[in-house]
């Protein structure tokens, strides 16, 4: 009986020791290094505008669906998509008849929202998901289409579009991985600035 309340008592001692390490300094360490390192970062990379109020997220899509604006791709994140409370894929396989009557209506609607032919073809970034439902990158194909629509809707050249979207690209992570992308929250968000 001894031995066991030994026991007990140096569990419960290493137990108190490791939840004020792991859930105490380790959380604090961390949150304050993410602080001082990049704070924009850990703070939701917020874009917010003149009037201080928030926009959104450079790290988190939203459906922008207006002329004036970049599209984003479409999302599954959601009964309506974008949706950051329920992040994920369409879980849609390639064979499913749901992933092909979706594509095929995303493309009738990017065709039809950049006036192009009923058989141009369309980046597939355009048509289909992300894993998340919530990526708000887009390649640099699906953007081009785009600028003309948003340059006539905004009333300005495309050579203005076209360099907010050059500013607006990333290049490959570590000049290898991946593709570049146009981030179209941080897009939209200089187009708005344009007038202003």
């Amino acid at each position: 009986m001894k031995n066991i309340l030994a026991e007990c008592g140096r569990s419960l001692v290493a137990t108190l020791f490791f939840a004020i390490i792991l859930c105490g300094l380790y959380p604090l360490v961390v949150y304050g290094a993410a602080q001082l390192l990049f704070p924009r970062q850990a703070n939701g990379s917020l874009l917010v505008d003149k009037t201080g109020a928030v926009r959104g997220s450079a790290l988190l899509a939203q459906n922008f669906t207006g002329a004036q604006y970049f599209h984003p791709r479409p999302s599954a994140a959601g009964a309506n998509g974008y949706d950051a409370t329920s992040s994920s894929g369409s879980n849609l396989g390639p064979t499913s008849s749901n992933l092909l009557a979706n594509i095929t209506q995303n493309l009738a609607t990017y065709r039809g929202d950049n006036g192009l032919a009923t058989n141009a073809p369309v980046p597939a970034d355009a048509v289909t998901a992300s894993g998340s439902g919530l990526d708000p990158h887009i390649s640099v194909a699906n953007a081009a289409l785009q600028i003309p629509r948003v340059a006539k809707a905004r009333g300005i050249s495309e050579e203005q579009v076209r360099e907010l979207v050059k500013q607006n690209t990333s290049d490959r992570d570590l000049g290898v991985f991946g593709e570049p992308r146009v981030n179209v929250m941080t897009l939209n968000f200089a187009l708005d600035g344009l007038g202003k």
